[in-house]
C-alpha cells in the first residue's frame, strides 16, 4: 500500500481500539466530531469514508460494517485499484476486511488482530484454506500471468495444495507452508517463461537491477530492442527487474521513461558524482563520457548503485547507436531501492471548497503527494486529506514564489501537490507553471532539474462552474469569462474585452471582480454592458461558493452595486436572452439556446 491508511472512530466506546491501532502501526487517527477527542475530526462518517476511499486510502473503521459499506457503495468499480477497507469492532475483538483482501487488507487485518490479540475472519478462499493469497506476492515478487489466479486456486483447494518448482524455488519462504499435490503447480523463475495451462501461477523474485544510458532524444524502439537482446542473452524475465536507473539529467528521456512504464517498474535517479563512486566495480569505463557528464559510464555505474552493496555486474554494458545498457543482480530479491525518483508536480483544482465538487483524481493526487504547495486558504479546505502532510503555504500575492518553490521541490524528487481552488488552469496557477518551465535558468525560469519532473495537471469544478448550478443553466449557450484584475493585465485591455464580449452578447462571468484598492472597473463594466443589453438583464452573486456561509441572490443588471461584491463572489451576467425562471423555491437563471421555436413547432 502506497498510502498509509487511516483510522476511524465514530464514537467514544471504538475511541480506545482505533487508538490502539493507530499508536501500534502509526497511522492517522481520525473521530467523529463532537462524539470522539481526536485531534482529526469529520462531522459526517459516510461522507468522510467516502472521500478517503475516493483518494485511494486505505479505511480501518472501529464500526459497524454496514456503515463503511454504505459509505463506499457508489464507488466501487474495479477491486484491482480499490484501497483496502477494513471494519473493526468496538471492543477489537473482530477485524473483518471488506474489501481488498487482494491489495493487502487480508494481511493487514491479520496484523491489527495479532496487536489486538483478537480474530481476523478473512472470508477469502486461498487465505483460509492456504493462507496465501495467489495474486499478493510479497514485495520483491511479482506474478507472471496474475489472469490464472483465480483458477489455480481452484485447482488448489480441489486437490488439497499444488507443487512448488522453479530454479528460484528455495527462495520462495512465502510458498514454504503449500501443501504438496499434483494438480496445480507454482513456478518460481527468474527466466522469462509462459505458463503451461490455466492452473500454473509463474513468479518472478526481482533480483535485478537494469541500467541505461542514451544519447538524448534516442529513439525509444532502439533502447527498447537493446533491452530486449540483453535480457534475451541473460535469459531474464523483465517481471524480474526491481527498477531502471540512469543518471539525472535523463530524467525526461522520452525512451527511458516508455521503457519504464513498459515494465512497470520503479525509475531510480542518480547524479554523476554518484555514479562515479561506483566506477572501481564496473567492467567498462568511458573517458568520452567522463569528460561529457562527469562519470566514467552509466548503465553499469545507475546498476550497481541502484542495488547498492548486495548486487555485482549481472551483464557488462552492451550498446547501439545511441543506448548502452546493463545488469546487476542480486543474491536476494530486492526490497529497498537507492537513488531518487523523478520528481512529480501535481497541479490540482479543488473545486469551490466542498468536498463533495472534489473530483476524486484531485483527492488521489493530493493523498499520494509528500507536500502540500499553496495559498494557506485553499490547503485547509482539503480538511483531513491535508493532516500529516508537509505543507507550505504562501500569502495572496505569492504566486510566483509558489510555482517556483513547487518546482523546485519536485526537482529534488518528491511528489509535490500545487493546491489552487477551482479549476487550477483557470485564473488560477497552471499558466504561471508552464510558462516558467518555458524560460531557461538565465531567463528567469526555473533550474535544469525543474524542467525535468513529471507535471500533471487535473481538473476541477470551476468558480464559473459551481455559480452556474447553483442558478441553474445560465451557461446554456455561449459565455465567456473575463478576470477585472488590473494587477497584470492593462486596463484598457480588459475594457477592449468588456466591449468585445457586450457587442457579441456573451454571458459573462467575472473572476475578481473588486478588491480593496480595485472598486471601479465593476462599475465600468456595467456600464458598458447596459449599452448592449436590457436593463433588466438577470446578475446572479455568488459568495463563498460550495461553503457553510454559501450565499447565493440576483439582481437586475441596472441595480448591480459594486458594495455588495468581494473578492470571494463570482458575479454571472446574463445575454440578452437570459432568463430568471419563477419556481415555487425561487427564481433560477437560464439561458435559452434555441430550443423554443422546436418546442413551440416552428422548426419545420
Amino acid at each position: 500500500m502506497a498510502v498509509s491508511p487511516v483510522v476511524i472512530a465514530l464514537n467514544a466506546s471504538g475511541e480506545k481500539t482505533a487508538a490502539r491501532i493507530a499508536v501500534a502501526f502509526g497511522f492517522e487517527l481520525h473521530g467523529r466530531e463532537g462524539r470522539t477527542e481526536a485531534k482529526i475530526s469529520f462531522p459526517n462518517a459516510l461522507d468522510h469514508v467516502r472521500t478517503l476511499f475516493a483518494a485511494g486510502i486505505p479505511v480501518i473503521g472501529v464500526c459497524a460494517s454496514g456503515i463503511l459499506i454504505r459509505a463506499v457503495a457508489p464507488l466501487l468499480s474495479d477491486k484491482k485499484t480499490e484501497p483496502p477497507v477494513i471494519s473493526v469492532s468496538d471492543d477489537g475483538s473482530v477485524v473483518v476486511p471488506l474489501l481488498g483482501g487482494h491489495r493487502g487488507a487480508n494481511r493487514l487485518a491479520l496484523d491489527i488482530a495479532q496487536a489486538l490479540e483478537s480474530q481476523a475472519a478473512i472470508t477469502t478462499a486461498g487465505d483460509v484454506s492456504m493462507g496465501i493469497a495467489l495474486d499478493e506476492p510479497p514485495m520483491g515478487w511479482r506474478l507472471g500471468n496474475p489472469d490464472a489466479a483465480k483458477s489455480t486456486m481452484a485447482a488448489m483447494l480441489t486437490h488439497g495444495g499444488a507443487s512448488v518448482t522453479g530454479d528460484e524455488a528455495g527462495k520462495a519462504a512465502w510458498l514454504a507452508d503449500v501443501p504438496l499435490a499434483e494438480g496445480a503447480e507454482l513456478i518460481c523463475t527468474v527466466r522469462e517463461m509462459s505458463a503451461p495451462n490455466d492452473t500454473t501461477l509463474v513468479y518472478h523474485p526481482q533480483r535485478y537491477v537494469l541500467g541505461v544510458g542514451c544519447s538524448r532524444n534516442c529513439p525509444p524502439k532502439e533502447l527498447a530492442d537493446l533491452v530486449g537482446a540483453l535480457l534475451q542473452k541473460a535469459n531474464i524475465s523483465p517481471k524480474a527487474l526491481a527498477a531502471i536507473a540512469t543518471v539525472d539529467v535523463k530524467a525526461d528521456e522520452p525512451a527511458i521513461l516508455a521503457l519504464a512504464a513498459s515494465f512497470d517498474v520503479p525509475l531510480r535517479l542518480f547524479t554523476a558524482a554518484e555514479l562515479e563512486v561506483e566506477t572501481p566495480r564496473c567492467a567498462t569505463t568511458s573517458e568520452v563520457v567522463f569528460a561529457e557528464i562527469g562519470t566514467h559510464g552509466v548503465a553499469e555505474n545507475a546498476a550497481l548503485a541502484c542495488g547498492g552493496a548486495s548486487v555485482t555486474l549481472a551483464e557488462p554494458k552492451i550498446k547501439s547507436a545511441m543506448a548502452t545498457t546493463s545488469l546487476a543482480i542480486s543474491t536476494d530479491v530486492i526490497t529497498a531501492l537507492n537513488g531518487r525518483p523523478r520528481g512529480r508536480l501535481s497541479v490540482v483544482g479543488i473545486g469551490p471548497g466542498q468536498a463533495a465538487w472534489r473530483t476524486p483524481e484531485v483527492s488521489k493526487l493530493v493523498a499520494e503527494a509528500e507536500e502540500l504547495v499553496g495559498y494557506g486558504l485553499y490547503i485547509d479546505l482539503l480538511g483531513p486529506l491535508a493532516v500529516g502532510k508537509i505543507r507550505s503555504d504562501f500569502p495572496l500575492g505569492g504566486e510566483e514564489d509558489r510555482c517556483r518553490y513547487a518546482l523546485e521541490q519536485a526537482a529534488k524528487g518528491k511528489n509535490v501537490a500545487l493546491v489552487c481552488s477551482g479549476d487550477a488552469g483557470i485564473y488560477a496557477m497552471g499558466a504561471l507553471v508552464f510558462e516558467l518551465l518555458d524560460r531557461g535558468p538565465n531567463e528567469h525560469g526555473v533550474s535544469d532539474a525543474a524542467h525535468r519532473v513529471e507535471v500533471m495537471c487535473s481538473p476541477g469544478v470551476s468558480a464559473l462552474q459551481g455559480a452556474a448550478a447553483r442558478a441553474g443553466a445560465p451557461l446554456g449557450h455561449d459565455f465567456c469569462a473575463i478576470s477585472l484584475s488590473d494587477l497584470l493585465t492593462p486596463r484598457a485591455d480588459i475594457v477592449r474585452r468588456l466591449r468585445a464580449a457586450a457587442e457579441g452578447d456573451f454571458v459573462i462571468a467575472f473572476y475578481n471582480p473588486v478588491s480593496k484598492k480595485r472598486r471601479t472597473l465593476l462599475a465600468e463594466a456595467r456600464d458598458i454592458l447596459l449599452q448592449h443589453r436590457p436593463a433588466d438583464t438577470p446578475v446572479m452573486l455568488a459568495s463563498n461558493l460550495g461553503r457553510p456561509t454559501e450565499y447565493v441572490r440576483y439582481r437586475r443588471l441596472e441595480d448591480l452595486q459594486v458594495d455588495e461584491v468581494d473578492m470571494l463572489t463570482v458575479v454571472l451576467i446574463g445575454s440578452s436572452n437570459s432568463r430568471l425562471a419563477q419556481l415555487g423555491e425561487g427564481p433560477r437563471m437560464y439561458t435559452p439556446r434555441g430550443y423554443a421555436r422546436k418546442i413551440d413547432g416552428d422548426l419545420a
